[in-house]
C-alpha cells in the first residue's frame, strides 16, 4: 500500500495547526479554549479545547487536499489487512447501522443473530430491514448465550435464500467468539456479504493468542470499538472492508447518511494513535495483557465464592467457537449473591466499576492499559467483597426460563410496531400483547424484547425480578417496569 506505518497524520496534522499558529473564524465557537468557561478548563484541561478543531478548513483545507484523515484510514486499512477502512466519531452504534445498509436496503431480508446489540435492532427500526432471526447457541447451566453455530445461519439461508446477507456479533461482551470462518463460508457459498459487529474485538488482530479477527476470517465487513479494547476515545469506531460483494463508495455513502457533519477530531486523533501504538508495540502490549489476564485469573480462582469463567466453560460443542480471556467473566452463584448486588458493592466500598453484571456474574474488562497495580485493586476488592458475602446475600432473585420461553415470536417488523400507535399498559396484563418498544438489560446491552415480538409471562417475569434484583433497563419506557409499551390496536388474538 506504500503507507508509512510509524506516521499519525491527525496527530501531525494538529500539531501543525498549532506550530503555524492557525486560527478559525468558523466553529468551535471557544476558539481554541478561549471561550471556554474557566470551570470546564479547570476541570477537562486546555489540552481538550486545543485538540477540537474543525476537521475540514481547519485540520486540512476545505478540500481536505492534504488529505489527513484519508491517509489515517489508510493506514489503519494496512495494519489489520483490511482494503478499506472507514473512522467513524458515532460509535459503533452508527457504524453497524451503515454496514447493514450497505448489504440490504428497505423491504428487503437480512439474517440476523438473536443476540445483536440494540444498536443493531435500532438499524432494522430506521430501515425497515425484515430480520430472519439465527438463534444463539445457549447454555444452560449458565443461563447463557454464546454466538450463532455456522449451521444455524447455513438453516436460515436454506429457508430464506432472499436474505441479502448475514450479521453476526463476535466476540460477545463475555469474551466468546464464533466461527466466523465457518459462518464466512456459509455466505460465500450463496454469494452473499457477512457483517461481523466485533466492537469487542479491536484487540484481535495484534496478537495470534486471540480469537481470529474477522477480515482475517473472511467477512465482508467489520464493525469495531477503538474506545472498548482499544485507546480510543468514546465513539471510536472503525469499520473495515474486503472483496468486491459490497461497493465502498456506497458504504462510505450510508455512513455519509447516517453521520455528524461535525466529527469531534479528538476522536479521529484517539483512533490513529490507537493504530500507531499496535502497529510499533501491539504484540508486546497485548502479549504482557494476557500474560497479567492469566495471573489475574488465577487470584481471583483462588478466592472463596467465585468461578471464573474461561475456554472449558465456554467452549465446546453447540457452545463457543473460541474465547478471548481479556473479559474476567466472574460467576458469584457460590459466594450467594447476583452480579448486580456485587457490582454495585465494590463501586460503593472500593471506587471500582465492573463492565458487565447480570444475574450471576460480574465481569471485569482488562486491556494492555493494565497492569500489576490495577490488578491487585481488582484482586483485593474481590476479596473484600468475600469476605462480606453475608452481607450480600438473600439478593432478590431472577426467574430465568429456558431458552425455549425465552425466545419471542416476530409478529410484526421492528420498525411497523415501533412507529404504531402505541399506549402504555400494567405489566400484568402485556403478556399476549406485541411490544413497541426495545427492553434492554444493559450491559451488556442485547434487548430481551424487540418492537414486533409478542410478549410473553416468563419473560415478562424475568424482566420484573430482574429489575426487583437491580437490572437496568434504559430504553424501557417505565424503567421500572409497571408499565410496558405495546402497539395500541393490537389485543393478542
Amino acid at each position: 500500500m506504500g503507507v508509512h506505518r510509524d506516521e499519525a497524520p491527525v496527530l501531525e496534522a494538529l500539531a501543525r495547526y498549532h506550530d503555524s499558529g492557525e486560527f478559525g473564524f468558523a466553529p468551535p465557537g471557544h476558539k481554541q479554549a478561549r471561550g471556554a468557561d474557566p470551570r470546564a478548563r479547570a476541570v477537562l484541561g486546555d489540552a481538550v479545547f486545543l485538540g477540537d478543531v474543525l476537521a475540514n478548513g481547519g485540520l486540512d483545507d476545505r478540500h481536505a487536499r492534504s488529505r489527513v484523515l484519508e491517509r489515517a484510514e489508510d493506514l489503519m486499512a494496512d495494519a489489520v489487512h483490511a482494503e478499506h477502512t472507514y473512522f467513524s466519531t458515532c460509535g459503533s452504534s452508527l457504524s453497524v447501522k451503515a454496514a447493514m445498509l450497505a448489504v440490504t436496503c428497505p423491504g428487503h431480508r437480512l439474517l440476523v443473530g438473536r443476540d445483536a446489540h440494540k444498536s443493531v435492532i435500532a438499524g432494522l427500526i430506521l430501515s425497515g430491514v425484515e430480520p430472519v432471526w439465527v438463534d444463539p447457541q445457549w447454555d444452560a447451566a449458565r443461563h447463557l448465550a454464546h454466538p450463532p453455530a455456522a449451521t444455524a445461519y447455513d438453516e436460515a439461508f436454506t429457508a430464506h435464500p432472499d436474505a441479502d446477507g448475514a450479521l453476526v456479533t463476535s466476540p460477545t461482551p463475555y469474551g466468546a467468539a464464533a466461527d466466523l470462518t465457518g459462518i464466512a463460508e456459509v455466505c460465500h457459498r450463496r454469494g452473499k456479504p457477512l457483517i461481523v459487529d466485533e466492537a469487542w474485538g479491536a484487540h484481535l488482530p495484534f496478537h495470534d493468542d486471540l480469537p481470529s479477527w474477522a477480515m482475517d476470517a473472511g467477512a465482508d465487513i467489520c464493525v469495531t470499538s477503538i474506545h472498548k479494547m482499544g485507546s480510543g476515545l468514546e465513539q471510536g469506531s472503525v469499520f473495515h472492508l474486503q472483496g468486491d460483494l459490497i461497493d465502498p463508495v456506497e458504504l462510505a455513502s450510508r455512513a455519509d447518511l447516517l453521520g455528524t457533519t461535525s466529527p469531534n477530531v479528538l476522536i479521529y486523533a484517539g483512533i490513529d494513535a490507537w493504530r500507531r501504538q499496535m502497529v510499533q508495540h501491539g504484540h508486546e502490549l497485548m502479549g504482557r495483557a494476557l500474560e497479567l489476564a492469566a495471573r489475574t485469573r488465577k487470584s481471583i480462582e483462588g478466592i472463596d465464592g467465585f468461578h471464573v469463567n474461561d475456554a472449558d466453560d465456554f467452549c465446546g460443542p453447540s457452545l463457543a467457537a473460541d474465547f478471548d480471556p481479556l473479559p474476567v467473566v466472574i460467576d458469584t452463584t457460590a459466594l450467594g449473591t447476583s452480579g448486580y448486588r456485587a457490582a454495585d458493592w465494590l463501586r460503593a466500598h472500593h471506587r471500582i466499576d465492573i463492565h458487565l453484571n447480570d444475574h450471576r456474574r460480574i465481569g471485569a474488562q482488562l486491556t494492555h492499559a493494565d497492569d500489576e497495580e490495577t490488578a491487585e485493586r481488582l484482586v483485593a476488592a474481590l476479596r473484600d467483597l468475600a469476605a462480606h458475602a453475608t452481607d450480600l446475600r438473600n439478593a432478590p432473585p431472577v426467574f430465568v426460563p429456558p431458552p425455549s420461553d425465552l425466545r419471542l415470536e416476530q409478529v410484526r417488523l421492528p420498525r411497523d410496531a415501533y412507529f404504531d400507535r402505541h399506549t402504555d399498559v400494567p405489566v400484568a396484563e402485556a403478556a399476549g400483547r406485541t411490544a413497541a418498544e426495545m427492553i434492554t438489560p444493559y450491559p451488556p446491552g442485547i434487548p430481551v424484547a424487540l418492537p414486533g415480538e409478542r410478549l410473553t409471562q416468563p419473560v415478562l417475569e424475568y424482566l420484573t425480578t430482574g429489575v426487583r434484583a437491580g437490572m437496568f433497563l434504559p430504553d424501557a419506557a417505565d424503567r421500572n417496569l409497571d408499565t410496558v409499551r405495546v402497539v395500541e390496536e393490537d389485543t393478542g388474538d
